[in-house]
């Protein structure tokens, strides 16, 4: 009689993307400043045309006056509570990954208390005081790092079922007049997780998680307007874009390669390689320098979807998002059938990066 392995799996997922686009178009207007605080000399139409070379970003989603971060958590956990078909009475953790709480339209101030894992438990209006909610502030990789504690929960027998969210209002948080504030989205994904047992593995297989601090720790930081004339005590998302972007080259696909080493798997076999929308030419880049570790030249065409052209950098989001649109067929060319191997990766604020190894059930 084969003996029953438990796997950690996804056994439903939502999403939450606000109504309101925004082109860039919409950017035409603003006055741009650098970090010294002098107005950059090029036209917008010109800083605006490199932008979308660079990222990819042609529109993002920003949330409507009325909401905050935990709606949209909300509405993301409602709609993978009702895709996995079960009682919300009868999940042991809910995990909030977020890193600005729930930022009102009209200020830029952070509201973390109380924890918007707690906010959105009520909005469920979940009764049970064993259904135990917390935040996960971890940078962009907060979702997926929420993803690998729900892992150890599972597998200790602590849990059954859990719901890991990764919700964000950008928008909120960004300065005007920086030109990454073009970057930037909103919205919310979440996947109900569970513990399965079989005779074969599937699920989560395997993960890694980094964190650089020693002189990386402040490239992704909140820090003042770069408009001087803008009152300086408020403070906006502020990134170091070159660093950031050297970083995750050297960091994200040998991270990758040494997730799959653990796994035994071979990068031949894997689907899919879903990777945080940050940046177009960053994530090709990565993706790139992942085959050549390999020594291999040819990358296949359809295996690294992406969002980021009219979603925009959601931050913790864009993972959750990306899976559910995949998972629900409503993305062109692309799809998950059970046995496919995926991997997930993200880098951001700390600096921290993860990957996991994920098998279709």
């Amino acid at each position: 009689m084969p003996s029953l392995s438990l796997s950690t799996v996804i056994t439903g997922s939502g999403r939450f993307l606000p109504t309101q686009v925004v082109s860039n178009d919409d950017f035409l207007e603003n006055v741009f400043f650098d970090a010294s605080g002098k107005k950059l000399i090029h036209d917008n139409d010109v800083i605006i045309q490199k932008f979308k070379q660079i990222t990819g970003i042609q529109e993002r989603r920003y949330a409507t006056p009325e909401m905050v971060t935990s709606d949209l958590g909300f509405l993301a956990a409602q709609e993978a509570i009702q895709n996995a078909g079960i009682d919300p009475e009868t999940l042991d953790y809910i995990i909030v990954a977020h890193n600005f709480g729930d930022v009102k339209a009209t200020s830029s101030r952070v509201d973390m208390m109380p924890p918007l894992a707690s906010r959105i438990k009520h909005k469920l209006q979940i009764a049970n005081p064993y259904t135990v909610a917390y935040d996960l502030p971890f940078g962009c990789p907060g979702w997926l790092q929420g993803i690998i504690q729900a892992h150890y929960f599972l597998q200790s027998g602590d849990a059954k079922r859990i719901l890991v969210i990764g919700a964000e209002t950008l928008s909120r948080v960004t300065d005007a007049h920086d030109r990454d504030s073009m970057i930037y989205s909103d919205g919310a994904g979440a996947v109900i997780l569970e513990a399965r047992a079989g005779e074969s593995k599937n699920g989560l297989l395997q993960h890694l998680t980094v964190s650089d601090t020693l002189t990386q720790t402040f490239w992704l930081n909140s820090s003042p307007s770069y408009n001087p004339e803008v009152p300086q005590e408020d403070l906006y998302i502020k990134m170091d874009g070159r660093k950031i972007y050297e970083y995750a080259l050297k960091t994200v696909p040998q991270l990758i390669k040494d997730c799959l080493d653990k796994a035994n798997i071979p990068l031949s076999a894997i689907k899919k390689v879903l990777i945080h929308q940050a940046n177009e030419k960053m994530d090709e880049a990565m993706l790139e320098r992942l085959f050549k570790l390999y020594g291999q030249d040819h990358i296949p065409e359809d295996i690294m979807p992406m969002t980021i052209s009219t979603l925009g950098n959601n931050s913790v989001a864009t993972l959750p998002v990306l899976y559910d649109i995949i998972a629900r067929g409503e993305l062109s060319g692309h799809s998950l059938e059970s046995g496919d191997a995926v991997v997930f990766a993200s880098v951001g604020a700390g600096m921290n990066a993860n990957a996991v190894i994920y098998r279709i059930p």
